[in-house]
């Protein structure tokens, strides 16, 4: 069996409340933004963290925010080198290559070991903790870290939309860059945590065993949602960046986040419901059973939109059982789930026999899993 055993977690710099997000990120132009109230409005966060300063100079990498959670776990008694696997997983990495465990490998000081890196949005990190999580079933290592980490600020600085905005008021428009560039500007948040994963439990203090973990993509029944490094067209088709005329990367943002916020409420939890049901039946397994339902959501919008997914296939998780950190820490994508466990696991307050039910959704092409662990 898997068995997280220590978990950690690091946020740059200080808290950032919603009236202090612009003089980090910047307005377009000098324009204050028509999305930010509506968007902060329906999505109940209250602060943030930026990995950056007011003067928009970066302060910590996604390698940066890696290294320090899992240097967190040293202090909570893991021996780094006796790690047989590092994998992480980013919305946002540093660079396209190399790999982001490859980098942060680097940092650590650490001897030759067995490293993975899983791409994509919020369910990359889930990757990689399936790959640590089958790595140690199969025997091949005994204990892995795997950890997830963001810096999302740096994507969304008004000056990545100045010269789309320059180009639209050249063409006798007011500047404003399209809802779905705006939209993520005022939902993301920087961070990193890791999870220290063994093939036995701790021998003092609570340990997580991983019931099972199971991931699945809906790709073939919608078309992409969030997305960076390209254009959609009317067909819904993907244009990447190799293929659009240098121009268009500036005059259209083409290395902007995008999200397609229709195509989000539309399917996001309808998939996720259906993918649940298939999984208690499976696992014949109740949700009466948890203790804790964990969901990774960009908006607290989406929580009764949930509710409705499940009711719409049969089943009630009671309200207080769900635990939720969305409002206080913002989203900070792939690196979400782990942040949630990483305060539940450390409050003092699981109790041996419980039970928490993870969901992380993924919005980019729509994956999601879900994840069963038992506090022994």
């Amino acid at each position: 069996m898997t068995y997280i055993n220590k978990i950690s977690k690091f946020f740059p710099n200080k808290a950032v409340g919603n009236d202090e997000m612009e003089d980090y990120l910047g307005k377009i132009k000098g324009l204050r933004s028509k999305a930010k109230n509506i968007v902060l409005r329906n999505n109940g966060i209250k602060n943030r963290y930026y990995a950056l300063d007011k003067e928009g100079k970066i302060t910590h990498s996604v390698e940066d925010m890696a290294v320090e959670a899992i240097n967190a776990l040293k202090q909570q008694g893991v021996d780094l080198q006796s790690i047989d696997l590092l994998t992480s997983g980013s919305a946002s990495p540093d660079i396209q290559m190399p790999s982001l465990s490859c980098m942060v490998h680097g940092r650590l000081g650490i001897g030759a070991i067995d490293a993975m890196s899983a791409t994509g949005s919020c369910n990359s990190t889930m990757w990689a903790l399936n790959y640590a999580h089958m790595s140690i079933l199969t025997g091949s290592s005994k204990n892995a870290v795997c950890v997830g980490a963001e810096n999302m600020s740096s994507w969304m600085m008004s000056k990545n939309f100045e010269e789309e905005s320059t180009h639209l008021q050249d063409l006798g428009e007011n500047g404003y860059v399209a809802f779905e560039k705006e939209f993520l500007r005022w939902m993301l948040s920087d961070g990193a945590a890791a999870v220290y994963l063994q093939d036995k439990p701790n021998e003092t203090g609570i340990s997580l065993k991983l019931e099972w973990l199971e991931i699945k993509s809906y790709a073939h029944l919608a078309e992409t949602c969030m997305y960076a490094g390209g254009l959609k067209d009317e067909t819904g088709k993907v244009h990447p960046w190799r293929s659009l005329d240098p121009k268009d990367l500036l005059d259209k943002s083409v290395f902007s986040l995008k999200q397609d916020s229709k195509l989000l409420e539309k399917y996001i939890t309808r998939f996720g419901g259906k993918f649940l049901s298939e999984l208690l039946k499976k696992h014949d397994f109740s949700l009466d059973e948890i203790d804790y339902f964990m969901p990774h959501i960009s908006s607290m919008f989406f929580k009764k939109h949930i509710n409705q997914s499940l009711i719409d296939e049969g089943l009630h998780i009671d309200d207080e059982k769900w635990f939720l950190n969305l409002p206080k820490v913002g989203n900070v994508a792939a690196a979400s789930g782990f942040i949630m466990l990483e305060e539940i696991f450390n409050s003092g307050n699981l109790v041996k026999g419980q039970k928490i039910l993870m969901m992380i959704p993924e919005s980019a092409r729509f994956s999601y899993t879900y994840a069963l662990l038992t506090v022994v």
